[in-house]
């Protein structure tokens, strides 16, 4: 026990320093200023256009929460379902180690709506792999468009893919869903009853799932200059790619993580303006979100407690 407890956090540090110098050797000639000047170049239009990205990626983690809830056969306001899900990813993506980060929050949040530990452990799962299934699809139609995206990052990455990889990644989520066609059994461990999702809950998925990764990739998208940008589809593959890393490298809000894998993945762009996009990313992103998470929990947590405090005063006049 002694060993996992500061496993993760070893990784995630180390990785935060070796993500660190390979950043610097490729950003040691990039001065502030030019960085103000890639800051400055992005027009209103586009600061507008990267805000709507961000409203449309948080509105679809929404999504996430709700599709589960509806599986699970469990009514909560939609409000609160909003609230709670914008909590948990703000929080999450800032921290890392975001099924512990954001499973705190959800179990603070959920419990308080009657649901029990069981069913707010199926949410999660149930949560994440809507994540995993839109980066699969949305990968797979990436090399089906352009295969040779890979290529960008030369053999700094261990990774190379063709266009069948993506049809195959295609067919694994074809698989998953004429699976919902079929008789399968649910799945008891214990106390937890996991039923196979109903195909209108697969779609939702399909839809839900890309539309956060296409929003969040649409800030850098649209924070990035015209000349030498090689368009969405380029963008979005590399943005699965780096985010995919940050969460699997357990790094704070991907730092290190995301810049480096976009700059090596955009070697014929300035990479003062490729980091002006990131910026921007994080402020739309993780920044701002996390400043409104902080004010939501506070709130939460103060409305609890009169509650609560209600409650036993109740409790005692009545006796």
């Amino acid at each position: 026990m002694g060993f996992k407890k500061y496993l993760w956090p070893a990784v995630a540090t180390a990785t935060i320093a070796v993500s660190g110098w390979l950043l610097y050797k490729e950003l040691r000639g990039l001065s502030v200023g030019e960085l103000g000047d890639s800051l400055g170049a992005i027009t209103p239009g586009g600061w507008f256009l990267c805000g709507v990205s961000a409203v449309i990626s948080y509105m679809a983690l929404a999504g996430y929460d709700r599709i589960a809830l509806t599986h699970l056969d469990r009514h909560v306001n939609w409000l609160f379902i909003t609230v709670c899900s914008f909590t948990t990813y703000a929080l999450s993506h800032n921290v890392g180690a975001s099924v512990l980060s954001g499973g705190v929050v959800r179990y603070r949040a959920y419990s308080s709506k009657g649901l029990n530990g069981a069913e707010i452990g199926i949410l999660i799962a149930f949560c994440s792999f809507t994540f995993a299934l839109g980066t699969i699809l949305l990968a797979g139609v990436v090399l089906i468009v352009d295969p040779s995206i890979m290529e960008r990052f030369g053999d700094a990455l261990p990774l190379r893919a063709t266009a069948a990889t993506g049809y195959g990644l295609l067919t694994l989520v074809a698989i998953y869903f004429v699976g919902s066609f079929l008789k399968v059994r649910t799945l008891t461990l214990g106390p937890v009853r996991m039923a196979y999702p109903a195909p209108r809950i697969i779609l939702s998925q399909l839809l839900i799932g890309p539309l956060e990764l296409i929003g969040a990739a649409g800030i850098i998208y649209f924070a990035l200059p015209e000349a030498g940008n090689p368009g969405f589809v380029i963008v979005l593959g590399i943005f699965l790619v780096s985010f995919s890393a940050a969460l699997i490298s357990h790094v704070p809000g991907g730092l290190g993580v995301l810049e480096l894998i976009f700059i090596m993945g955009l070697p014929d762009m300035d990479p003062a303006d490729v980091i002006a996009a990131l910026l921007v990313f994080r402020l739309f992103y993780l920044i701002i979100p996390f400043a409104m998470a902080l004010g939501v929990i506070g709130f939460f947590e103060h409305s609890q407690f009169r509650l609560k405090k209600k409650t036993q005063s109740d409790d005692v006049s009545k006796n």
